[in-house]
């Protein structure tokens, strides 16, 4: 039973850090990195056309960031640096959660270990008093689980910390972009 336990806390602890760098890894519908290469690409007419795409697209973060290439200059730069935090803010999602799910899954181990062996060596229901040291592999077991879900957990964050690091600076690539866009199409007009 301590097994199974342990395997529970340890399958739900790596199913919530796994999210956690799916937020990291997809902060938004379409990679900023990708669409500040593409603007970059294209000439002036074709980069007024694709915001426009993105706008009538309707994503939430990519419409309002591009909302802003056709706000005046002091308008464009403060709904840039609004979405630039609203960007911080979605790939910080539960940022806290691989290591927090690291030290219950530990724990977890730790505790149906403790069990286990309190079971086995106490004399209750499920005691083995011809061989001792069965008690001891419940208890090992439940421990390797609990600390093979904390591997898993701190794996997870090492990526997602990486993933939001690439992620930001793809963001900052983007709004960048836009703001040379946004004082070119000043010049222009």
């Amino acid at each position: 039973m301590a097994r199974l336990l342990s395997v529970l806390v340890a399958s739900v602890c790596a199913l919530a850090s796994v999210r956690r760098l799916a937020w990291a890894v997809a902060p938004t519908s379409l990679d900023a990195r990708l669409l500040a290469n593409e603007l970059r690409k294209q000439s002036h007419p074709v980069r007024l056309r694709f915001c426009a795409a993105l706008v009538a697209r309707g994503l939430p973060w990519e419409s309002s960031l591009f909302e802003a290439f056709f706000l005046e200059k002091g308008s464009l730069e403060a709904r840039v640096n609004e979405q630039l935090l609203e960007f911080d803010w979605r790939a910080d999602r539960w940022s806290r959660v691989p290591r927090v799910c690291a030290r219950v899954a530990t724990s977890a181990g730790f505790l149906f270990a403790c069990l286990a062996l309190v079971v086995g060596a106490g004399g209750g229901a499920g005691a083995n008093i011809e061989d001792p040291m069965a008690a001891l592999r419940p208890a090992l077991d439940s421990l390797a689980i609990g600390i093979a879900g904390t591997s898993a957990c701190v794996a997870v964050h090492m990526r997602a910390r990486l993933a939001r690091k690439e992620r930001l600076a793809g963001a900052d690539s983007l709004a960048d972009c836009l703001r040379a866009l946004g004082e070119r199409r000043g010049e222009m007009q």
